[in-house]
């Protein structure tokens, strides 16, 4: 980095997992656990537990016993954000989901749009060079994929790789991709009526709390209420809520 850059310059983070609400966190990381092979890497007193995913992910379920659940495709409780999962088999992958409990929403000519059993939306897409499920990134609802993806290109320090035709996506072994949506309905963490789905948490590294927070705001996030020893809530430009923690 140039020495004469100011200390904000620079990714606030890495992503580390996905956090989805979940009244059921036990259920949820059961579902997900089966569904594509995942192990469980963390459990906590709290309830917390955490999956390591194929391709790299980890997914962790948060108890939250107010979920408002998503009813996707409308937009009076719409989706906030949903994983894209590849599969070589769609039809055979849908039907191991629902046999472990999932709902499905939409069919298309290459992916099915299902519900896991606590109502969080997601993909199964075809990929026939694919020995097996596997996740091929999150996908966030945005009012503007471009805007969307150049923040958190700026926070991770990814690359955008995609913009056009109101998607985008990032470079990483977590890709971030970012759909345009009509209409669209943000969450408004802590406000209950409009609570959050789920939320990434990134990994600081050597950064201190203040540095990375500093990075964050830089890049354009909000700073929400809520905090612990070893993290710091925020908002994306859409809304959406992450984390940056200290592991």
């Amino acid at each position: 980095m140039d020495a004469t850059a100011p200390a904000s310059a620079g990714p606030a983070g890495t992503v580390d997992a996905l956090v989805l609400d979940t009244p059921d966190p036990q259920g949820s990381a059961a579902f997900w656990r089966y569904l594509t092979g995942g192990i469980v890497e963390q459990t906590d007193d709290d309830g917390w537990i955490t999956l390591a995913l194929p391709g790299g992910w980890s997914l962790a379920f948060q108890p939250a016993p107010d979920l408002v659940a998503p009813r996707w495709p409308g937009q009076e409780r719409p989706q906030q954000l949903h994983l894209d999962l590849l599969v070589p088999d769609v039809a055979v992958a849908v039907a191991r989901a629902e046999a472990l409990g999932a709902t499905v929403l939409r069919e298309n000519e290459r992916w099915t749009t299902l519900a896991d059993p606590s109502g969080h939306p997601f993909d199964l897409c075809l990929a026939e060079d694919v020995g097996s499920l596997t996740v091929i990134g999150l996908t966030f609802d945005v009012p503007d994929a471009s805007a969307a993806a150049a923040f958190w290109a700026r926070l991770v320090g990814a690359e955008v790789v995609h913009d056009a035709d109101g998607m985008a996506m990032l470079s990483g072994p977590r890709a971030l991709l970012f759909q345009q949506v009509a209409d669209y309905a943000p969450p408004r963490w802590p406000d209950p009526a409009a609570p959050q789905q789920g939320h990434l948490d990134l990994s600081i590294g050597p950064l201190s709390q203040d540095e990375a927070q500093e990075r964050a705001l830089a890049a354009g996030a909000t700073r929400l209420p809520g905090e612990g020893r070893a993290f710091r809530v925020f908002a994306d430009p859409a809304g959406h809520p992450f984390c940056l923690c200290q592991f």
